[in-house]
């Protein structure tokens, strides 16, 4: 077996650096507005069931 020699390769650009975190896009507006009728509409089916079952 031969030993591996050190590699002379210059370190990668910061361009593209790995530890840096990665963050999504922010949601559409029309996206937004669908997830926040659907927990209105949640809240709603709650309060008339629990006024349906009193």
């Amino acid at each position: 077996m031969s030993t591996p020699e050190p590699t002379t390769h210059e370190p990668a650009s910061t361009a593209h650096d790995p530890e840096q975190p990665r963050y999504e896009p922010p949601p559409s507006v029309g996206k937004l507005a669908l997830w926040v009728l659907l927990f209105v509409v949640a809240a709603v089916v709650v309060v008339l069931g629990g006024l349906y079952l009193t």
